[in-house]
């Protein structure tokens, strides 16, 4: 088995660092700090491997969801508590903010701020949106999509006339008729 595939990856852009992820101010875990031991292997960048390989699931970003359903956004904000939230509508933008003055906590000194905006889909209802913040703190955000009036399915309403549509086959045929007097 060759190494020459470690030596030449560049995992600095499918694994990034943690860092920058919204977990801010919880503290640095070891894990970030402590190298593994392939991690002083040059790459062809120059740079060192990463500290720690982060799976997406544990980054703390926002998962965004438009399907046939409608917009969903859900977003962790485990940090925040309810009244230090906003929720807004904004040129067409979805903008979610939050912050809370200093606070102590196991670390020190803390204050958190943070602004999401999101792209609104031309198609997606604005006045129908609805959210939620769950006990784990997960925000989450649903809008549906419009009721097209465009579509290729038209409704017709039905109109009753009161009359028969096929008159007396009696009165019709030409035997039964009988010829007015002059």
């Amino acid at each position: 088995m060759s190494i020459l595939p470690l030596i030449l990856a560049d995992d600095l852009l499918d694994h990034p660092s943690s860092l920058f992820d919204q977990h801010f101010g919880i503290g640095i875990p070891s894990r970030d700090l402590i190298r593994e031991r392939y991690s002083s292997l040059p790459l062809r960048t120059g740079y060192l491997r990463p500290w720690r390989h982060v799976h997406s699931s544990d980054s703390g970003l926002s998962n965004i969801v438009n399907d046939k359903d409608g917009m969903k956004v859900s977003l962790d904000v485990q940090q925040f508590k309810p009244e230090e939230l906003q929720v807004k509508v904004s040129d067409g933008f979805l903008v979610v903010d939050g912050k809370h003055e200093e606070r102590s906590d196991e670390h020190g000194f803390v204050s958190r701020q943070f602004t999401r905006r999101y792209k609104i889909p031309s198609n997606v209802d604005v006045n129908a949106l609805a959210s939620t913040l769950s006990s784990d703190g997960v925000l989450q955000l649903h809008a549906p999509k419009k009721v097209s009036k465009d579509s290729k399915e038209k409704i017709i309403s039905i109109t009753q006339t009161h009359q028969p549509a096929i008159k007396n086959s009696e009165e019709n045929k030409p035997e039964n008729k009988k010829p007015k007097p002059a």
